[in-house]
């Protein structure tokens, strides 16, 4: 876990610190400078119609009745996507860009279900189904409840 925070907040910006550099030196700073802020004004852009677009999807799912599944995972990475790109640089604004483009990122989603589903997995324990007639009715277990409604001291009824 250290290797891969020490990838992350190092590594990282000194890659994208020697890309500008490296840019500026080949094309001149003011070019660089505006290759950045250029990028970061179209992502916005970017994200906020693809933002939009996912957000309208996913009401449209949950008035059918419908699981949004896709669409959160859409509007995850899109939001991944804006962070990438308000960080000045090259390589973190590319990666964001390819994030907001609609193939890139079905490509991504089925690399993320695939990673999930290889680590993680969901146990179930329980009795079964009400419903279900193979159910041993020895070994069904009631569980009952009352409620008791307790007034303050000071809201105690009368009594006579």
């Amino acid at each position: 876990m250290f290797l891969k925070l020490f990838t992350l907040f190092i590594v990282v910006p000194l890659i994208e610190l020697t890309l500008l550099l490296a840019l500026s030196e080949a094309i001149s700073w003011q070019y660089t400078l505006l290759i950045v802020v250029a990028s970061g004004a179209l992502g916005a852009f970017l994200a906020r119609m693809q933002g939009w677009r996912t957000y309208t999807r996913i009401r449209q799912e949950l008035a059918t009745g419908n699981m949004p599944t896709d669409s959160l995972l859409d509007a995850l990475l899109i939001f991944f996507a804006g962070g990438l790109l308000l960080t000045p640089g090259v390589l973190t604004d590319v990666f964001g860009m390819t994030l907001l483009i609609p193939f890139f990122r079905n490509a991504y989603k089925r690399w993320l279900v695939r990673w999930f589903k290889s680590r993680v997995q969901i146990h179930t324990v329980g009795m079964g189904n009400a419903n279900d007639r193979t159910a041993d009715p020895e070994r069904t277990i009631v569980i009952d409840s009352y409620i008791v409604d307790h007034a303050p001291d000071d809201e105690k009824p009368e009594q006579d």
